[in-house]
């Protein structure tokens, strides 16, 4: 069964919404853990270093982030830790996952429409391609 969930989040409604559906699944579970994987962007990282005073205040916002996303699973008393890698979102957490050799991966869609995603991609899609084990995809 799924006992090692990695839960790809970015702090967005999407990334709540799968959270909501990676608590359920890990109830179910028994001894189950979730993994929380945020990947910091490489290409607003420059950005986030110039606003920020320090490394501690960067980590600081990057976990207030998620900080939705981990009150989802406290509250539900689901076993969870964070992780915050940097990469570029897509690769970072197909990468992640295969290496980590987790069982499922649960990731929210950022609801782009069909143009947007043709041209651009979507990190989800690329997950689902990629990752070798099941994913869902939360809308």
């Amino acid at each position: 069964m799924y006992k090692r969930i990695l839960l790809a989040a970015d702090g967005s409604k999407y990334s709540i919404r799968a959270a909501q559906e990676a608590a359920k699944i890990a109830s179910l579970v028994p001894d189950s853990s979730v993994e929380i994987l945020f990947v910091a962007d490489m290409s607003k990282i420059k950005n986030e270093v110039l606003h920020s005073q320090d490394h501690e205040e960067l980590e600081l916002k990057r976990q207030q982030k998620l900080m939705p996303v981990t009150e989802q699973l406290s509250t539900q008393n689901i076993n969870h830790k964070t992780k915050i890698i940097i990469g570029d979102p897509g690769p970072a957490i197909v990468e992640y996952a295969n290496n980590e050799k987790v069982d499922l991966v649960i990731i929210g869609s950022r609801g782009l429409n069909s143009l947007q995603e043709f041209v651009l991609g979507s990190v989800s899609h690329k997950v689902v391609k990629r990752v070798q084990c099941p994913v869902m995809v939360v809308k």
